[in-house]
């Protein structure tokens, strides 16, 4: 999606105007979760947990937006839930209001040391704990919208090249453990400087977000990355993708390139008046032979080799 449209999206959210915030209630006593879902049921959906062990395992599923959880529990306490949240990747960033009897200064340390925002006394006044929820949910959603800024290119909606050096340091180390290929597909536009010299820039950025599309739309594992890696190129991530596997999907994105008959009349790829590609593929299992370096090279050597062959082909 491009950047204007997700951000446009995601200021609605922050007014609540299309957007209905998820929330997860923590709490081993059913009156408890009852009462603080009245006061959410109407603006959000919400979701209820009587465990630490069951809230963790919804977290890690399906991320809330924000979770209410009480302190005292039997089994793992709320103060072990939030530490265990705050370690996660996945679940770090959640913001944790805790929700207890206890009205202590010791006890509200201790909540806000475990990694909790905010600490709010039962029983809870309706008021004050939607003005803070609104509050704590408004302020994780301004963050998420930073973080989509900063990792994602703008033009094109795919990540940007940071993204990928992050993906890639991250999907290195998971295959190097469990001793898995990676593959890094490089790819770039053929003669897209005469396609801006012929139809102007403003279309040779129609050109950019139509290729984008498609490579998005041809790489749907989870893992799997496609980022924008400066002008006309793009670079794919393929983790536990061995290297014959790799070339058969870009030999599929030539294809649907191909298809989509973009029209170029100044290409130089022989036989053609369409925009094409030319894929560079490398592989590798992290440790082995090459660095993170010297396999994104080697897949641009491979994707320097097909444009010397004639572009419109995939090097390997």
């Amino acid at each position: 999606m491009p950047i204007t449209k997700t951000l446009a999206s995601l200021t609605d959210n922050l007014e609540f105007a299309a957007y209905r915030p998820r929330i997860l209630i923590v709490d081993d006593q059913v009156i408890n979760i009852q009462a603080l879902n009245q006061i959410f049921a109407r603006d959000h959906e919400v979701f209820m947990a009587t465990s630490g062990q069951s809230a963790l395992d919804f977290c890690r599923k399906t991320p809330p937006d924000l979770i209410l959880l009480d302190v005292i529990m039997p089994g793992m306490d709320g103060l072990e839930v939030c530490t265990q949240l705050k370690q996660e990747e996945l679940t770090a960033d959640i913001p944790v209001l805790f929700v207890t009897a206890q009205n202590d200064a010791n006890e509200e340390s201790r909540a806000l040391m475990a990694g909790g925002m905010d600490f709010i006394s039962k029983p809870v006044n309706p008021d004050v704990v939607r003005a803070r929820v609104h509050t704590h949910v408004t302020l994780k959603l301004q963050r998420d919208l930073l973080k989509q800024l900063v990792f994602t290119d703008p033009l094109t909606g795919l990540a940007n090249r940071r993204n990928f050096d992050q993906a890639i340091d991250k999907e290195w180390r998971h295959c190097q453990r469990n001793g898995k290929s990676l593959a890094v597909l490089m790819i770039d536009i053929d003669c897209f400087k005469q396609y801006n010299d012929t139809y102007g820039h403003l279309q040779g950025d129609t050109c950019l977000q139509a290729v984008a599309a498609c490579l998005q739309a041809g790489f749907r594992r989870p893992h799997d990355i496609v980022a924008r890696y400066g002008g006309e190129e793009f670079i794919c991530l393929m983790p536990e993708c061995e290297l014959q596997s790799a070339i058969s999907k870009a030999a599929s994105v030539l294809r649907t390139i191909t298809d989509q008959a973009i029209p170029h009349s100044s290409t130089k790829v022989s036989d053609s008046n369409i925009v094409t590609l030319s894929i560079g593929v490398a592989a590798t299992v992290p440790g082995d032979q090459l660095s993170i370096a010297e396999l994104i090279a080697k897949a641009d050597q491979k994707l320097y080799e097909a444009k010397q062959a004639g572009r419109n082909r995939v090097g390997a």
